[in-house]
């Protein structure tokens, strides 16, 4: 559930449940950390295909309207997912659909053939594609979208904060192997020379510039939960599991802005 939302534009109060991820970009969105999980893999799926970052944002703004980021099992008649596409409608299968890489490919896809949608309003470019029987209802998530997209491209530096408890579900080699694994099935096959696992200590990312590498470093940490990661460092910056705040490195190790540095539990 959402927990927190807060956004210069005005303010939006929510139920406050659990909230473990703070987006702090331009505005400041709270979410708990499935739904940050997919709020950064539609991200990561958009980035991959060469979408623009206001296709992020309608992308953002329609599973948030639909499924409020959670990659429900029902919905209305037949829908399933996150973006509560139909297979009666030719969405897929109920496995694909509740894939949420596959989920949101489909829909950039469907983005993709509208004509003209980078000139429009969020809730009508994401109207066109879902068809919904409240067309303005997107709207409403167009802020917390436009934040959430700034932090998961890679413009803003240390947006994604996430408190994960040091009792993972997974550590040392098994971590590392799942938070490769994740990573490539987000950002490609490709990504195997550029990402390169350490072990049982985790993984580092080879990056061009400090955009992309913050881009990967706020993947990482929105998928932390899951994968057992511990200790994400980019550049002068350093995120803490249990602290869940990007903090200054104070090791004297200096700024690395060509790799990202991802450690798991042991």
């Amino acid at each position: 559930m959402v927990a927190l939302v807060h956004n210069l534009a005005g303010n939006l109060t929510l139920p406050r449940i659990n909230p473990e991820c703070t987006v702090s970009a331009d505005g400041e969105v709270t979410l708990d950390s499935a739904q940050m999980a997919n709020a950064a893999t539609i991200a990561a799926v958009g980035v991959r295909r060469g979408m623009p970052e206001q296709a992020i944002v309608v992308a953002l703004a329609t599973a948030f309207q639909e499924s409020k980021l959670e990659n429900l099992d029902s919905g209305d008649r037949d829908s399933v997912g996150l973006f509560q596409q139909r297979p009666s409608q030719g969405w897929g299968t109920v496995e694909q659909i509740q894939d949420p890489r596959y989920a949101a490919g489909r829909f950039y896809s469907a983005l993709k053939k509208v004509e003209g949608w980078q000139e429009m309003r969020v809730t009508d470019a994401a109207q066109t594609v879902q068809r919904s029987a409240y067309p303005e209802a997107y709207e409403k998530w167009a802020d917390e979208s436009k934040v959430l997209a700034a932090a998961l491209t890679g413009r803003a530096t240390g947006a994604v904060a996430c408190v994960v408890p040091d009792t993972p579900a997974v550590r040392g080699t098994a971590a590392a192997a799942a938070l490769l694994s994740s990573l490539q099935l987000d950002w490609g096959k490709k990504l195997s020379g550029q990402a390169r696992s350490a072990e049982a200590a985790g993984l580092t990312v080879q990056v061009a510039d400090p955009s992309v590498g913050w881009r990967f470093a706020h993947w990482l940490v929105s998928h932390a939960s899951a994968t057992g990661l511990e200790r994400v460092r980019f550049g002068d910056l350093e995120w803490h599991a249990p602290e869940g705040k990007w903090r200054p490195v104070t090791d004297g190790s200096g700024s690395d802005q060509a790799q990202v540095i991802a450690e798991v539990f042991h």
